[in-house]
C-alpha cells in the first residue's frame, strides 16, 4: 500500500497584503483548508487520488476568494470564460472544457467529458449543454460575477488605455486553482481550473485546459498542476516538462519542478507557480511570484496553508 498525499494552489502572485483586510486573508486560508479536508477525507477512507483532487477544487471553485467558478475573471468584453481539467495518471485519462459560461463547477464538466470517452476537451456553448445533459449544476453568468473582479476588469482596462498594464497589482491581474494527489492504490491525479485573467481577450484559452501544459499526472511519476501566465505554460508543456524530467533524468520532483519555474520561464519574466506531488509522496510548490495561495498535507497527516512566505500548519482537517 501506498503513501498518500495531497496538495493544492490558489494562484501564483497573489494580492499584496495590505490589499486584503487580515479577516479577508483568513478566510481565504480557511478556505484553502476546506480544500484539503474535502480531498484528504477521500483518500484516507480508501478513494482515488482522482476523487481526491476533484473535490478539493470543487471546493476552491466554490470560495469568492480564487480566480475559478465563484469570483472567476472578467474578459474584455465583461464576461466569463471558464477553464477546466483533470487528469487520471493510471491511463493517462485526461477531461477538459474551455469557454463555458454556465456550469457552477468546470471541474465536474472536465470529469464528466474524460468518463465519456469520445473527447479530451469540449468548448463553449456545446461544452455547457454536454454539461447539462450530463446532469451538471448550470447557473446565470451572473453566478459567478463578484464586486472585486467588476472593479478589478476597470481597473485593468484603465491600465490599457494608458499602456500601464505591466504595472497593474496582482489583485488586478489573474490567478488559477489546482490539486494533485497520491493515493493508496499508488496512482497519482492532477485537477485545474481557472476564470483566465482580467481584461483578457474575449475567446482566450490559457494553459489550464491544454493536457501537458497546465495539468498532468502520470503513475510512477508525477501530478503537476500549474498557474501563471498561461501562454508560456503552453509553450513549455510544463506539467509534461516536470515529468519528463523526472522520467528521462532521473531528478527528484523539487529539482524538475524548480528547474521548470525558476529556470526554464525565467527569461520571460512571467509569474508562474505549480504543485506537484510524486510516486513516493513527496510534494513541490515552487513560484516566481511574491507569493502563491497553497496548501499541501504530508503523509503524516499534518497539514499546511500559506499565501505569501509565511505557512500555517492547520490544525484539524
Amino acid at each position: 500500500m501506498s503513501k498518500i498525499a495531497l496538495a493544492i494552489h490558489g494562484g501564483c502572485g497573489v494580492m499584496a497584503k495590505l490589499d486584503l483586510t487580515e479577516e479577508e486573508w483568513q478566510a481565504a486560508r480557511a478556505d484553502l483548508a476546506r480544500a484539503l479536508k474535502a480531498g484528504w477525507s477521500i483518500l484516507t477512507n480508501g478513494g482515488s487520488a482522482l476523487d481526491a483532487v476533484e473535490a478539493a477544487v470543487v471546493v476552491m471553485e466554490d470560495s469568492p476568494h480564487f480566480n475559478a467558478g465563484y469570483g472567476a475573471a472578467l474578459n474584455t468584453d465583461g464576461e466569463h470564460d471558464l477553464d477546466a481539467s483533470i487528469m487520471d495518471g493510471r491511463d493517462l485519462g485526461a477531461g477538459a472544457v474551455t469557454l463555458v459560461r454556465r456550469i457552477r463547477n468546470p471541474i465536474k464538466a472536465a470529469r464528466k467529458v474524460m468518463e465519456a470517452g469520445d473527447a479530451v476537451l469540449l468548448g463553449g456553448d456545446a461544452a455547457d449543454r454536454f454539461a447539462a445533459n450530463a446532469g451538471l449544476e448550470i447557473v446565470e453568468r451572473t453566478y459567478f460575477t463578484t464586486e472585486r473582479r467588476r472593479k478589478a476588469l476597470a481597473a485593468m482596462k484603465a491600465h490599457a488605455a494608458a499602456g500601464t498594464a505591466a504595472k497593474a497589482s496582482e489583485a488586478e491581474k489573474h490567478g488559477t486553482v489546482g490539486a494533485v494527489a497520491l493515493d493508496a492504490g499508488g496512482n497519482l491525479a492532477a485537477a485545474t481550473s481557472t476564470g483566465g485573467y482580467n481584461n483578457k481577450p474575449a475567446g482566450r484559452i490559457g494553459d489550464t485546459p491544454i493536457v501537458g501544459a497546465g495539468t498532468y499526472a502520470r503513475n510512477g511519476h508525477c501530478a503537476v498542476s500549474g498557474t501563471g501566465k498561461g501562454e508560456f505554460f503552453i509553450r513549455y508543456a510544463v506539467g509534461h516538462e516536470v515529468a519528463s524530467r523526472m522520467r528521462y533524468l532521473g531528478e527528484g520532483l523539487d529539482a524538475a519542478a524548480s528547474k521548470v519555474i525558476h529556470e526554464d520561464l525565467k527569461p520571460h519574466n512571467i509569474g508562474a507557480g505549480l504543485v506537484a506531488v510524486g510516486a513516493d509522496g513527496s510534494i513541490s510548490a515552487p513560484y516566481n511570484t511574491d507569493g502563491m495561495f497553497r496548501g499541501w498535507v504530508l503523509t503524516d497527516g499534518r497539514a499546511f496553508v500559506g499565501s505569501h512566505s509565511e505557512v500555517f500548519e492547520v490544525e484539524t482537517l
